[in-house]
């Protein structure tokens, strides 16, 4: 890892298109050591989900490129590798378990390191299914589906509702689940975590103890489609 961290905060100090273009040999070392990373956890992770057993690199994967057309920031490449792996490759709209390594310097998404498990961007009917499984039986939630989340990972409240839903009591213990949109556990992870040895297995590891919350999720996206 040590190769493709030092290439990203190469990267985030010359994020054009000449310095990339003199940097492809490194660039493209970088992407082989990601991409042979990313298989093996692919399989890794397929021995406890074999839902994405048979996954390929090109269903989990992303383009370096940036799709700079409606943002304000006109820098061409990410400084950061990710690879989502979820049921039906990352295009399903399925919850999956997303890794990233970013330059590590700075706080949050896209610069620190990131496990995250779940999605974005669910269509409304599956956020009102959502709802009402959590709510219905908050206790199994909480102790069959959070309890067995490795205590690292917390809710991602980005983008929550500022106020609970009317349909549900604002003081409730599940309060909080029914402002979320997007249904996601993440944790921020350090340099020392990702240089350390055995990073696919740690990884994996971690990503078992959120199974039940994808599985969770997935059940309210497969009814839904």
């Amino acid at each position: 890892m040590q190769t493709i961290l030092q290439f990203l905060r190469d990267l985030q100090e010359n994020n054009n298109k000449e310095w990339f273009t003199s940097n492809k040999e490194r660039y493209q070392e970088a992407q082989k050591k990601w991409n042979d990373f990313c298989l093996e956890l692919i399989s890794e992770i397929g021995k406890f989900d074999p839902s994405v057993a048979n996954l390929t690199l090109r269903d989990c994967t992303y383009r370096i490129y940036r799709d700079t057309r409606f943002s304000n920031d006109k820098t061409p490449y990410k400084t950061h590798f990710g690879v989502f792996i979820c049921p039906g490759g990352k295009k399903s709209m399925h919850a999956g378990y997303y890794f990233h390594v970013g330059t590590g310097i700075g706080t949050g998404y896209p610069h620190a390191h990131m496990l995250a498990s779940g999605n974005y961007c669910y269509d409304k009917r599956t956020v009102t299914m959502l709802r009402e499984d959590i709510s219905f039986d908050w206790d199994a939630f909480r102790d069959d589906v959070l309890g067995k989340a490795a205590p690292c990972f917390h809710v991602d409240m980005d983008d929550a509702l500022k106020k609970v839903p009317k349909d549900y009591p604002a003081d409730a213990p599940y309060a909080d689940w029914m402002r979320l949109k997007n249904y996601c556990l993440l944790t921020y992870e350090n340099d020392d975590f990702i240089l350390q040895p055995d990073l696919v297995k740690r990884v994996a590891n971690l990503f078992a103890t959120t199974k039940p919350f994808n599985d969770f999720i997935n059940r309210a996206v497969d009814f839904e489609e």
